[in-house]
């Protein structure tokens, strides 16, 4: 998978965003793809975290996953809303809320799994349900809205 272009660096690949931006040297760099088949839209990503991201030894941050959890579930947003309107490229989305519950420590010591799909849409907006898993198990769980933003909106074209 870390060699095919993920939906981020397809469509936004001069994007600085902190979790999800390809171009951002210091970020997270979720690399979110297509679950193909799958119905409803969903989207897959791994994270490997590094000790920085940690909130003590051995566990991954709160803020770190709300993060990873925000910019996945926006791009599953985004990528549904393209999809549905037949359109070539994904709208400019922006979190309208998401609420994270952190169900257990996220061990660092492995790869992490986001998963995200759609529970519901309209025409420019998505409520995205999401999990993270560690070691086989549900660290972490996001319900959120994400609106497709039209020109006037400063994250309109934001790349």
């Amino acid at each position: 998978m870390s060699a095919e272009k993920c939906i981020q660096e397809k469509y936004a690949p001069n994007s600085a965003c902190f979790g999800c931006g390809p171009a951002n040297k210091k970020g997270l760099h979720v690399r979110s793809f297509e679950l193909v088949g799958a119905e409803p839209t969903t989207l897959i990503a791994t994270f490997k975290s590094e000790p920085h991201h940690e909130a003590f030894p051995g566990v991954l941050n709160g803020g770190i996953i709300g993060a990873l959890l925000d910019c996945h579930s926006n791009w599953t947003a985004a990528f549904h809303l393209m999809k549905v309107s037949g359109a070539d490229a994904p709208p400019c989305t922006v979190t309208a809320d998401f609420h994270i519950v952190l169900k257990r420590p996220t061990p660092t010591n492995g790869e992490m799994e986001l998963k995200a799909w759609v529970k519901s849409s309209s025409a420019d907006r998505a409520l995205i349900e999401a999990t993270l898993t560690a070691s086989g198990k549900v660290c972490a769980t996001c319900m959120g809205t994400f609106v497709a933003v039209t020109e006037g909106h400063p994250a309109f074209h934001r790349l």
